[in-house]
């Protein structure tokens, strides 16, 4: 056991942006935090403080003198004869190895095939030191945390419990704001209704009055005192509830759900046949003839299906896509019968797809020539690009989110028959993995994707399953 960690009123900050301020908290033997929020807001500097490697910049960590630390890094580049798992497990059996009174550790699951990431995780849950993780993974929030520290809007915000929990209560308290704002709404429709009534009677009343002087009868006693006093109390209540909204407005900011992506694509279900699109069989596939990386493989593939491929690290799964692809490294034999290289698409974790020396809207108008600048930046604003700036960075200085959403708009605005997804939510945070599962699931053509999140694969709808293993594949 170790004493308390006490992070006092620290932020991050950079020369043109504020990361997060005034952040303070405690961190006691055995708790299991995870750090979490959109890319870019600085969750692995948070954790590098933690690891000593940085200083705030402002505020002070104050860590016991005898804690002993283990950190292992996202990105491992010192192995480069290993894979994204062998590297990560390498850096974690070092960093245990010391037995951490800290355990630090960004993005973990990262590169892990499904039974790392099973051992990794019954792992942690036997680990009795005390963990601070930045992840993006459901799962492993869901099963090895009982904390979160959320960075949103410049501010960390915490919670304790599980995730679940975490993500039922946002739910709750986004519901009951969303019900006062609308409260508010119809007690200033009421008050606005009650006071054309009241200026309305006052309007008649006054020309009462002024009928009975003209007809030389005691005028009825009239005032607008009683509008204008309605008209004064109406200004201030509507001014009270305006502040009141825009607190409201603000508290559901804070409570951030992802925004919803509605695509249309150019490819209809209508057009797509039920027949098969694709098909291999008694295949083997390598990088030459000396070294065959799979054996006698065999499958095939619908028009309308999703088919979702695993398999351990290094077990083959890339020398597969690579060779539906067509790419020129692959050596392959057997019966082949694959959609026109132009009929398929390719995303990935780094989103390879993208020019970074073009901009949002030149990858967009390249992709359809046919469209005019207005039709462009209405599909862009249907991914979330409303802005002019938005629309005009270059694919270089966008961010992993951003790319995301850019790849997806422009598979959206020329819809390829096949789509095949390489690992392509590594590195993504809860936002933006949101946001491609919504594309996805309406996405109207073939699938093949490999990916190790088990969560994302159930949320975007697969129909079949392979495993690859001892070099063949395998349905499930």
């Amino acid at each position: 056991m170790h004493r308390p960690i006490f992070l006092k009123d620290i932020s991050l900050s950079f020369p043109s942006t504020l990361c997060f301020d005034s952040f303070s908290a405690q961190v006691f033997s055995g708790n299991r935090i995870a750090i979490i929020g959109r890319n870019g807001s600085g969750k692995s500097s948070l954790l590098k403080m933690l690891s000593q490697q940085i200083a705030p910049s402002s505020g002070e960590i104050i860590m016991p003198g005898t804690l002993s630390i283990g950190y292992v890094e996202q990105t491992i580049t010192d192995c480069d004869n290993l894979s994204g798992g062998q590297r990560f497990n390498k850096r974690l059996s070092e960093a245990l190895l010391e037995s951490p009174d800290l355990l630090l550790l960004d993005e973990p699951t990262n590169h892990l095939d499904k039974a790392n990431r099973q051992s990794l995780m019954k792992m942690l849950a036997r680990h009795h030191g005390t963990l601070i993780i930045v992840t993006h993974d459901t799962e492993l929030l869901r099963h090895c945390i009982d904390t979160l520290w959320r960075i949103d809007n410049k501010r960390i915000h915490t919670f304790t419990g599980s995730y679940d929990d975490y993500m039922c209560d946002i739910s709750q308290r986004r519901s009951s704001i969303e019900k006062e704002i609308l409260s508010l709404k119809r007690e200033t429709k009421d008050m606005h209704h009650a006071l054309m009534k009241e200026q309305s009677r006052a309007k008649k009343s006054k020309a009462k009055g002024q009928k009975s002087i003209d007809q030389r009868k005691w005028p009825t006693v009239t005032s607008n005192a009683k509008a204008l006093r309605a008209e004064k109390t109406s200004g201030k209540k509507k001014a009270s509830i305006d502040r009141t909204k825009h607190e409201l407005t603000d508290q559901l900011a804070s409570l951030s759900l992802p925004d919803i992506i509605l695509p249309s694509f150019s490819l209809t279900s209508e057009n797509i046949s039920s027949k098969h699109l694709l098909s291999i069989s008694h295949a083997n596939i390598g990088y030459c003839h000396e070294k065959i990386i799979l054996n006698n493989i065999s499958f095939s593939l619908n028009g309308k299906e999703r088919i979702a491929i695993n398999g351990k690290n290094a077990s083959g799964k890339s020398t597969l896509l690579k060779a539906i692809l067509g790419e020129e490294e692959i050596i392959k034999t057997g019966n082949w019968h694959l959609p026109q290289i132009e009929h398929i698409g390719y995303l990935d974790q780094h989103y390879s797809n993208l020019n970074p020396s073009l901009s949002v809207i030149e990858h967009l108008t390249k992709a359809r020539t046919d469209w005019n600048d207005i039709e462009a930046r209405q599909h862009l604003s249907h991914f979330l690009f409303r802005k002019n700036e938005e629309i005009i960075q270059l694919a270089s200085t966008l961010s992993g989110g951003e790319k995301a959403r850019l790849s997806l708009s422009l598979i959206a605005a020329k819809t390829p028959r096949l789509l095949i997804l390489d690992e392509i939510t590594n590195n993504l945070d809860l936002e933006t993995k949101e946001h491609v599962i919504q594309v996805l699931r309406e996405y109207p053509g073939a699938m093949i994707i490999v990916s190790h999140d088990d969560d994302f694969i159930e949320h975007i709808g697969i129909d079949f399953y392979y495993t690859i293993k001892n070099s063949s594949i395998f349905f499930k």
